[in-house]
């Protein structure tokens, strides 16, 4: 066993020696709205979606994106309610973390109470959310609906907590660009998950089996969420080497409630 682990440690340290001597796709200084520094972004991978680092904080395009959108959308953010949904321990979720006092993170544990904490985390459902009625600013999800069963329902009820004048700013990937929206997997009558495509799992933090994916979205989003819920819903489109923001399927999404 001990051999195991430690031939697995080395294999580790191998590849991460080996990606660090490959040649860089694209390298530039710039910007970092995370780090809110100067830094180097680069990318050894031709996939920059999540590859195109930043050199200070290690967030990816998408995540610069959303916190440019947030900052300039929201400049006071910090004295926000803020809930994100299924946060990661970096980008911009590490930063809200640390300097918005009323931020609120959550996850959706299968062995949690709903409202409940769990080492510092609430336990919710986008679903079935319970916070009350307008108490909640700014609502953030990080390629969270892209693995929802009933987006319908998570839609309306982020606009059921939304204050007036809060949004909803996410990223989730729009990879139907000329194609409606079309599912992968619902829910049978029985509460059994029916696949409707090969399963396709991404990363969870909290499940380290994965995250199944539910739906591949394309631009029509916009009028599901206003059929869901009432609210309009823009689609910001970033592209600023300057900021490191390049890559396929980083729009960022905002529904406003006015």
């Amino acid at each position: 066993m001990l051999r195991h682990r430690f031939l697995k440690k080395i294999g580790k340290l191998q590849s991460r020696m080996k990606q660090r001597l490959l040649p860089d796709v694209i390298r530039n200084k710039g910007y970092c709205p995370i780090c809110d520094r100067s830094a180097i972004f680069y990318s050894k991978h031709s996939w920059l979606r999540d590859h195109y680092f930043c050199s200070r904080c290690k967030s990816i395009p998408r995540e610069r994106a959303l916190m440019s959108v947030v900052a300039e959308r929201f400049p006071n953010w910090r004295q926000l309610t803020i809930h994100e949904s299924s946060p990661v321990n970096r980008g911009v979720s590490k930063r809200l973390r640390k300097e918005c006092p009323d931020y609120i993170a959550s996850q959706y544990f299968l062995d949690h109470r709903t409202g409940e904490g769990a080492d510092g985390v609430r336990c919710e459902n986008l679903e079935r959310l319970t916070f009350k009625d307008s108490s909640i600013e700014l609502h953030i999800t990080q390629d969270v609906f892209e693995h929802v069963l009933n987006p319908a329902d998570a839609f309306s009820e982020i606009a059921r907590t939304l204050r007036r004048g809060g949004a909803h700013i996410f990223t989730v990937p729009l990879v139907n660009k000329d194609r409606p929206t079309s599912l992968r997997a619902q829910l049978g009558d029985d509460g059994k998950v029916i696949h409707l495509k090969p399963p396709e799992y991404h990363r969870n933090p909290v499940d380290p089996q994965g995250s199944l994916v539910t739906i591949d979205w394309g631009f029509d989003i916009v009028d599901q969420i206003e059929k869901a819920c009432g609210l309009k819903t823009e689609i910001v489109r970033l592209d600023d080497l300057g900021r490191g923001i390049r890559a396929e399927y980083i729009e960022v999404l905002v529904t406003r409630k006015a």
